[in-house]
C-alpha cells in the first residue's frame, strides 16, 4: 500500500514537472521573425519560377521552391502609392482615401499599421528603402524618406544612388524618336549600363544594410521589410547584368492589327509604344533592361537570403516575397503600371513558412490579406477592423478558397477590377460611365476580345455592376468616418 502511494506521488510529480517543463519550453519558443521583402514595378512574368525563360531568377526561385507560390495575387492600387498604403494600412484604397502617394496615416488615426502591430507586440520592426511610397528616381537620388509613416518602425534606413545619373552607357528610349534627347530622370524609360559594382546602387546598399540588421538583431524577434526599387524605371544596374540580354534578341508579345478597338478610351493604358513613341528596337531594348534590373534585384535578395541561412535563421523566420503591383511590357502595345489588366494589376506572392510544405496556389488572394495572415502565423491577435482576409489555410492546403474574386482600382483614373476564377471585369468610373470590359480568362487569358458590349454576355455585366456597388459600400462601411 505505501509502495503504491510513493508511486502516486512520483507519478504526480512527474506529470506535474513535465507540465512545468512543456509550459517553460512554450515560454521560451522564439516567435517567428518576418523578413518582408518586396520589389518595385515587378511582374511576376518576368520571374523563372513563374515561367520566364529568358530572365532568371534562381534567389526568388530559392524562396518559392521552399513556400508557397501564389498564382493568382492581386494588388488594390495598380500604382505605387494606393499600393502600398493598402497592404501596409489593412485597408483598401477607398476606405482610407489614400488614392496617390500620401501616407495613410492621417486617415487611420491611433490605428497600428502592419509593421506597427509587430512592434507594439515586442519585435525589433524596420525598413529599409522603400516599403510605403518614395520617388523613385527623385527620393533615391535624396536618401529621403519619401511616404514613410514613422510609427510603423523601430528603425528606418534609406539606400540613397544615383539611379539614372550613374556613370556608364545610358539611353532614353521614352519620347527619343530621333536619338537626340539626353539620357533624363522623372519616370522616364531609360535603360543605364552602369560602371562599378553593386553597392553603387541602392538595391545593392539595401541589400547590404538588410545582412547587417539580420547578423545585429539575430537573436530577437523581427520584422523586417527590405524594400527594392528594380525594376522601376530608369532600368539602371551593373553593366554584368546586361550580358545575357542582347537587346535584338528579345522578344517582344504578339501584336494584334486593331486591339485598342474594343477598349474603352479610360481602359487604354497611360504608356503605350505609340504615346512613348518607341519603335520596335526601342521596345526590344526596354524589355531587356527591365530584365537585367531584375536580375540584379534578384542577385541582391540572394545576399539577404545568405545571411538568413549563415545566421541560423531559416527555421524561425517567415519569408515573404512580391511587389507593389505588376508591369506592362508590351501586352497590348501597353506599358508600365496604371492598367487594369493583368499584367498591371497581378503581382508575385511567395510565402514561405518553417516547416510548411512548398506548394502552388491557384486561390485568390489579395495583398491586403498579408497583414491579418502574417499576424495570424506569428499567434499575434488579428484586428477584426482589417478589411484582408487571413489566408494561412492555403498554406497548408492549396486549394483552399477564401475569395469569390480580388479587387483592384487604379486611384484618380476611376477604374475598378473585380478579378473571378473564370472572369475579369473592368469598369471605369462607379457609374460605368466611361466604359467597361469583360474578359473570359479561360478561354481568353491574354485579355484580347472584351465582351463587356457582347448581348450574350448582358446578364453577366450586370451581376459585376451589382458586386462593385456591394463592394465599394463594403469598403467605405468601415469606422474611419472618411465617407
Amino acid at each position: 500500500m505505501i509502495m503504491k502511494k510513493q508511486f502516486c506521488v512520483v507519478l504526480a510529480m512527474l506529470i506535474v514537472c513535465g507540465s512545468f517543463s512543456f509550459k517553460a519550453n512554450a515560454a521560451e519558443q522564439k516567435k517567428y521573425n518576418v523578413l518582408f521583402i518586396i520589389s518595385d514595378d515587378l511582374t511576376a512574368t518576368a520571374l523563372s519560377c513563374y515561367g520566364n525563360k529568358v530572365c532568371q531568377t534562381p534567389n526568388i526561385d530559392r524562396i518559392a521552391a521552399k513556400g508557397t507560390r501564389f498564382t493568382r495575387a492581386y494588388c488594390q492600387g495598380t500604382f505605387c502609392g494606393p499600393s502600398r498604403a493598402s497592404f501596409m494600412s489593412g485597408y483598401y484604397p477607398h476606405a482610407t482615401g489614400v488614392l496617390n502617394y500620401i501616407s495613410p496615416r492621417k486617415a487611420i488615426g491611433d490605428r497600428e499599421t502592419w509593421s506597427q502591430h509587430f512592434k507594439n507586440a515586442g519585435y525589433y520592426s524596420a525598413r529599409v528603402s522603400k516599403i510605403y511610397h518614395m520617388g523613385v528616381p527623385g527620393g533615391i537620388e535624396e536618401g529621403s524618406d519619401g511616404a514613410d509613416d514613422p510609427a510603423s518602425w523601430t528603425e528606418r534606413f534609406n539606400s540613397q544612388g544615383p539611379e539614372w545619373k550613374a556613370p556608364g552607357d545610358g539611353e532614353t528610349l521614352e519620347r527619343n524618336p530621333d536619338g537626340k534627347r539626353p539620357v533624363v530622370g522623372g519616370n522616364t524609360f531609360v535603360v543605364v549600363e552602369a560602371d562599378g559594382d553593386d553597392l553603387v546602387h541602392s538595391d545593392g546598399k539595401t541589400a547590404a544594410k538588410a545582412c547587417e540588421l539580420l547578423r545585429k538583431h539575430k537573436d530577437e524577434p523581427f520584422f523586417l521589410g527590405v524594400g527594392f526599387v528594380r525594376p522601376h524605371v530608369p532600368f539602371v544596374a551593373p553593366r554584368k547584368y546586361y550580358s545575357d540580354f542582347a537587346y535584338d534578341e528579345m522578344i517582344l508579345p504578339l501584336k494584334y492589327k486593331n486591339d485598342w478597338d474594343d477598349i474603352p478610351k479610360a481602359g487604354i493604358n497611360y504608356k503605350t509604344s505609340k504615346n512613348m513613341q518607341m519603335d520596335l528596337r526601342r521596345q526590344r531594348k526596354a524589355v531587356g533592361g527591365y530584365y537585367a534590373s531584375v536580375a540584379f534585384m534578384d542577385a541582391q535578395v540572394g545576399k539577404v537570403m545568405k545571411t538568413l541561412k549563415e545566421q541560423g535563421l531559416e527555421d524561425n523566420t517567415i519569408v515573404i516575397f512580391t511587389s507593389d503591383h505588376g508591369y506592362h511590357l508590351g501586352e497590348h502595345d501597353f506599358w508600365a503600371k496604371v492598367s487594369l489588366h493583368e499584367e498591371s494589376a497581378a503581382v508575385p506572392l511567395i510565402i514561405s513558412v518553417p516547416g510548411k510544405k512548398p506548394a502552388v496556389c491557384d486561390s485568390l488572394a489579395e495583398l491586403l490579406d498579408l497583414y491579418p495572415t502574417l499576424s495570424s502565423l506569428c499567434g499575434l491577435d488579428v484586428p477584426a477592423r482589417l478589411q484582408g482576409k487571413n489566408i494561412s489555410a492555403m498554406l497548408d492546403d492549396p486549394t483552399y478558397k477564401v475569395r469569390d474574386f480580388a479587387f483592384s482600382m487604379n486611384g484618380q483614373w476611376k477604374g475598378f477590377l473585380l478579378r473571378e476564377d473564370k472572369w475579369a471585369y473592368m469598369q471605369y468610373h462607379e457609374d460605368a460611365s466611361r466604359g467597361m470590359e469583360l474578359f473570359d480568362m479561360e478561354k481568353d487569358p491574354q485579355q484580347y476580345t472584351n465582351l463587356a458590349e457582347n448581348p450574350k454576355y448582358r446578364s453577366v455585366v450586370e451581376g459585376f455592376k451589382k458586386k462593385l456597388t456591394a463592394k465599394m459600400k463594403e469598403i467605405r462601411d468601415n469606422d474611419l468616418g472618411l465617407n
